[in-house]
């Protein structure tokens, strides 16, 4: 009551005791603002000369939390020199202070969260660079800032962790599921074999590229641009193939069935130099290693079958090359005369003594010879 009745006798009966703090507010304001100017133009030149990321970042977190260290130290100026209470300027020293802990929490939440974002993934060997990882980070920063405005504020955390270890049994039974894909996700970022962009296919069936891992699931995004969500937990038990492991490039092929009346030597070229023109036109399909044709899967009922070998550069990359190589094949084919013949099957009739039948003349669709009768 004592701090109400004396704020209220100086904003009332003697207002002219709030001109030096008004006066050292707006000071502190002017001249911090302009200190913030020299400060930000300062680290966006230097970014700016040595492309720094980290320069960069530094740089947009300070533009906000500046404004708030100026007003609080504005306000902090002004009330010490202000005829108030020495209480009030006690609470308003500890309030400010803890303000002042909570702006550099916040803003290293947000660089340790764009640190990691912009650079997480340029470091060799480094965690890769997911939801789960930024959250972990700003979640760290997070703790240690809280830890700081307790000891400002003279409160004992050791309740506190002995509470949090009672009630953390009970937490841990009632959310089983909730633990159990946290630290899935937490050891799938690790392990590095689901990583950010990677091409991946469940045993599920489920497959395409792994656009995010959160604290809870994985989002992977299908060919079609649908969104796949997956448990962590589901993730770390499936059996995945990874089709950017160890390494991107793709081997595929096309299979090709010709008639057996053709020269094999001119299917081999021609499909070698169709490869070769498309590797040269489309980067998708790699030069090396060098297209190749095997005679794969062979001999068969109506046809030779062969196939072209050949790289791509990733997995969604062999469905465009496929496609092109189809049209050239089909086109070159016509046009050097080389038969892809139809399914034909001949068929040999056995007569009543075990013999081959003599006559071979054409069969109606009944079976019975053009020549015969219908009835017996």
């Amino acid at each position: 009551m004592r701090v109400v009745e004396a704020l209220r006798n100086i904003f009332i009966r003697h207002p002219e005791r709030l001109f030096t703090p008004l006066a050292v507010f707006a000071l502190v304001i002017v001249i911090g603002y302009i200190a913030r100017r020299i400060l930000l133009r300062a680290l966006e030149v230097w970014y700016t000369k040595s492309q720094s990321r980290a320069g960069r970042i530094l740089a947009e977190a300070l533009r906000g939390a500046a404004l708030i260290w100026i007003l609080i130290l504005a306000v902090h100026l002004a009330v010490q020199s202000s005829d108030l209470p020495a209480r009030f300027t006690e609470w308003s020293v500890e309030l400010l202070r803890v303000l002042f802990v909570l702006s550099l929490t916040l803003m290293g939440m947000r660089v340790a969260g764009e640190l990691i974002r912009n650079s997480g993934a340029q470091i060799p060997g480094a965690v890769p660079v997911t939801t789960l990882t930024q959250t972990l980070a700003q979640l760290a920063v997070l703790i240690l800032g809280v830890l700081v405005i307790l000891n400002q504020l003279n409160i004992s955390i050791t309740p506190y962790v002995t509470a949090l270890g009672v009630g953390g049994v009970a937490v841990a039974l009632g959310l089983q599921d909730t633990l159990a894909n946290l630290f899935a996700g937490f050891y799938v970022a690790i392990a590095g074999q689901v990583r950010l962009g990677d091409y991946i296919k469940m045993d599920s069936g489920s497959e395409g590229y792994v656009v995010d891992i959160t604290w809870r699931s994985t989002t992977i995004r299908t060919l079609g641009n649908n969104l796949i969500i997956v448990p962590n937990s589901k993730l770390a038990q499936a059996i995945v193939t990874n089709y950017n492991l160890p390494e991107k490039r793709l081997p595929a092929q096309v299979q090709v069935n010709v008639s057996y009346d053709c020269d094999p030597r001119q299917v081999e070229r021609v499909l070698l130099e169709i490869a070769q023109a498309v590797a040269r036109e489309m980067p998708a399909m790699l030069r090396e290693p060098a297209p190749s044709v095997t005679w794969d899967p062979g001999f068969g009922d109506s046809s030779v079958g062969l196939s072209l070998n050949y790289s791509v550069s990733d997995f969604a990359s062999q469905f465009a090359v496929r496609n092109e190589l189809r049209k050239r094949i089909f086109a070159q084919f016509r046009e050097e005369r080389i038969e892809m013949p139809y399914p034909t099957r001949t068929v040999f009739l056995q007569g009543d003594a075990g013999g081959l039948a003599k006559d071979r003349e054409p069969r109606d669709g009944q079976g019975h010879g053009v020549g015969e009768a219908a009835g017996g």
